[in-house]
């Protein structure tokens, strides 16, 4: 007899961080010649320095200290301003964290592929694989081609492993991507003149730090509640100013329809805001983004979010799944299925996203739900076509979950609607909500989905509920004779896995509860006669009848 299957342990349940970080945008209308010129004669100049700045602090590396910083810093500061130099460090450092953190993701993915090539290179050709583990190659042809991108992955392993080592970073100023596309115009549709536009605008720096206690929240590029924009000139370029102290004041003006009120209240209270400047190449438009920090926002413990209702989201390729359920575990309702449509360009995309999920959100404020439960998905092993090499419809499905921009767009979205996120391990969601769910809630009139059962399984988790639907019946005897476990016991209650009292004591404790006592039948009284009542006591004589 085969061993069980031995389950991995389930990781424990907790709230996701809501997003604390706002960012609003509006255009800049009312551009004259000269607001155009200034500010590109300010990009160019500031995007210059960021990217000497940028190439000094990758050649840094891991030897940065407050010293070299302080040392870039005062280098900058005299050719623009103290605080464009701040802002321009600052950008540095982010950029430099950020390939960073890449560098790790790329070893730990190439470290990934090594060993699955290495095993699957030590199996016999055509043995089949299992669900979690791949097979052997089919054919000698494929075995003899994958020993020799082995020793591709390995070189690339070695060298990206030296580099992270040392603390050195590949980064380009403008993006890697628009920089390949200068070798391919053709296949880009674009002219050499236009990409010289997008990739000098891609390098400008217009941006700026805010400061809490200055005046509007930000002395670099201030902007008054009623709109108006002036930009602090560095000191090369202090000629051009048209305003007190070396400003540049623009034609243009914002208003920010969305989120303005909430900026207006605090750049009147002086509070930090960041802007930054950019412009659009392919619209021709310029536009000018804000964004602050929200602290001390409200932390709701975990306990409290479960003693109330929840809806469980199952997150698919092309759909989200949904169930209301209550606090007990049981579905309320019908499910819920919102669609999106991943294909196309990035915009096409988030905005297929941004709909799907402020459908969701409006249907959790009708049911007045404080939480969504959501599954803590990271498909980055199951993407590796080393792992499912010739199953690519599987890897394009894998890829098409867009787990990462999901969630961040969950959090943020979701804070604004005052609903907290609460994060669950996948583990077996999917097997057992179709195997425990699925079944039970499917009609004549309702067939249930896989997902639309996983989506119970997940709000279970989150309510801290077993995912299975019933206590089981006793094990030594699986069937109705020593009582079905029909009712729904609770994740605390004791004695649960116990065997059930006999029917008889359960209909005795029953009657004897509602009151309905007279409903007993007298000894010896005919079962074919109703309401028959018998007042004979059985008595036993204490001797015994002998004529």
């Amino acid at each position: 007899m085969a061993e069980p299957k031995k389950l991995r342990q389930i990781a424990r349940t907790f709230v996701a961080d809501p997003a604390s970080g706002v960012c609003v945008r509006d255009r800049l209308k009312g551009f004259t010649v000269q607001d155009e010129k200034v500010l590109r004669l300010v990009g160019v100049h500031l995007g210059s320095l960021a990217s000497t700045d940028l190439a000094v602090r990758v050649r840094d590396a891991l030897e940065h200290s407050t010293d070299t910083w302080a040392n870039r810093k005062r280098d900058l500061t005299a050719l623009s301003s103290s605080r464009w130099a701040g802002s321009i460090t600052k950008a540095s450092h982010d950029q430099w964290a950020l390939s960073r953190r890449a560098q790790h993701a790329h070893l730990q993915s190439l470290d990934a592929g090594i060993k699955t090539i290495a095993r699957r290179l030590s199996l016999p050709i055509g043995e089949k694989g299992s669900r979690k583990a791949p097979g052997g190659y089919r054919s000698k042809g494929e075995w003899f081609q994958k020993t020799r991108r082995l020793h591709v992955l390995e070189d690339r392993l070695e060298a990206v492993r030296a580099d992270r080592e040392a603390g050195r970073v590949r980064v380009v100023r403008g993006g890697r991507k628009l920089a390949n596309t200068r070798h391919n115009l053709a296949a880009a549709r674009l002219t050499e003149p236009q990409w010289r536009q997008r990739w000098e605008a891609a390098r400008w720096f217009l941006a700026a730090d805010g400061e809490s206690g200055k005046r509007y929240g930000n002395e670099t590029i201030r902007v008054t509640p009623d709109g108006e924009i002036s930009i602090k000139l560095p000191a090369p370029l202090a000629d051009l100013a048209n305003g007190k102290h070396g400003r540049y004041t623009l034609a243009a003006r914002v208003a920010f329809p969305h989120r303005g009120d909430e900026w207006r209240e605090r750049v009147s209270q002086n509070r930090a805001v960041a802007y930054r400047i950019h412009r659009d190449i392919s619209r021709g438009r310029w536009y000018l983004d804000a964004s602050w920090q929200r602290k001390n926002l409200p932390i709701v413990p975990l306990e409290k979010l479960q003693s109330g209702e929840i809806i469980g989201v199952d997150m698919n390729a092309d759909h989200l799944a949904a169930w209301h359920l209550d606090t007990h575990g049981n579905p309320v309702g019908e499910p819920r299925r919102f669609d999106y449509n991943l294909t196309g360009t990035a915009g096409h995309r988030d905005a297929q996203l941004r709909h799907a999920l402020t459908r969701l959100l409006h249907w959790a404020g009708a049911t007045g739900v404080r939480a969504i439960a959501v599954e803590d998905l990271d498909f980055t092993d199951s993407k590796t076509r080393e792992k499912h090499g010739r199953k690519r419809r599987f890897r394009q499905l894998m890829s098409g979950i867009p787990t990462g921009k999901l969630k961040a767009r969950l959090l943020s979205m979701s804070t604004e609607a005052g609903i907290r996120v609460i994060a669950v391990d996948p583990a077996y969601t999917s097997m057992w909500g179709g195997q425990h769910w699925q079944k039970p809630l499917t009609t004549k009139t309702r067939p249930v989905t896989r997902h639309q059962a996983a989506s119970v399984a997940i709000a279970r988790r989150a309510l801290g509920h077993p995912i299975r639907r019933r206590t089981p019946p006793p094990r030594q005897h699986q069937s109705d004779a020593g009582g079905h476990r029909s009712a729904q016991a609770g994740p605390g209650d004791r004695r649960r896995e116990e065997t059930r009292r006999p029917v008889t004591d359960r209909s005795r404790e029953l009657r004897t509860r509602t009151g309905t006592t007279q409903g007993t039948r007298a000894t010896r009284t005919p079962k074919t006669v109703r309401d028959v009542r018998s007042h004979q006591e059985w008595v036993q004589d204490s001797l015994l009848h002998t004529d």
